[in-house]
């Protein structure tokens, strides 16, 4: 939860024991803040450099993942029936939609299993988590995919596209971008990313609520040098695997 220490950060308890700076009332920005945002989100040098950067690292770091990419693909085919990859439709800069690309996490037909675990009507107030420790959709393989992070590496492909970037907050699904109101546009000034503040700061126990403070917190403030801060922590929170399931 956040408790309130002063009148711009909070200190977030997370399920680990471990605390970290959370924004307080993030969501609750004055229309000045939004403003701000929206007028940054126009092509700056910032954003010609950003890509520049992600379409050099991406590539790079794609060719260098390939081969784990390659046999992670193999597991999870001998493990379950169904492709090894996942697409799945997410909304990038501006709305604009686009197909993800991922190693596949769960059994292909997890909907038809858990239909409940896809309802999202009753969480309006936006406090509830997306994965959990024994979340029964999750194959062997997928668990041990999700807790390196690297079903997430042929996002690498999105990145080299041009549909995300390297740093970024996460691509949302339609159904439920719907339920941030007044924060949608604002969320989609700017491009998608395979990590963010929220990646690296409790990442899986956080609510969605907490999630979307982070990132809207990332939009308000972010420049090069947060970029290459977010990157240094999400290598060191892949190598150390917390706050993942």
């Amino acid at each position: 939860m956040l408790d309130a220490v002063s009148g711009r950060s909070a200190s977030l308890l997370l399920k680990s024991g471990k605390r970290v700076e959370a924004p307080t009332a993030v969501l609750d920005a004055t229309p000045a803040l939004v403003a701000r945002s929206r007028r940054r989100s126009k092509t700056s040098g910032y954003d010609v450099a950003k890509r520049m950067f992600d379409l050099s690292v991406g590539s790079l770091l794609l060719v260098m993942t390939l081969p784990i990419i390659l046999a992670a693909s193999i597991w999870i085919r001998l493990e379950s029936t169904g492709s090894p990859f996942f697409f799945q439709t997410r909304l990038g800069k501006h709305g604009k939609p686009f197909r993800i690309f991922k190693l596949r996490g769960m059994y292909i037909d997890a909907r038809e299993r858990y239909p409940e675990l896809y309802d999202y009507s009753g969480n309006r107030d936006l406090d509830f988590h997306f994965h959990y420790n024994t979340d029964p959709r999750v194959t062997r393989a997928g668990r041990f995919l999700r807790r390196t992070s690297i079903d997430e590496l042929p996002n690498l492909w999105n990145v080299v596209m041009g549909d995300m970037s390297l740093i970024g907050p996460r691509p949302e699904i339609p159904d439920i971008l719907a339920m941030y109101g007044p924060y949608r546009d604002e969320y989609l000034s700017v491009k998608p990313g395979i990590s963010c503040r929220s990646k690296v700061t409790g990442r899986d126990e956080l609510t969605k609520r907490e999630t979307i403070e982070f990132d809207l917190q990332y939009i308000r403030h972010r420049g090069f040098s947060e970029d290459l801060s977010i990157l240094w922590k999400t290598i060191l929170s892949v190598v150390s695997r917390r706050d993942v399931y």
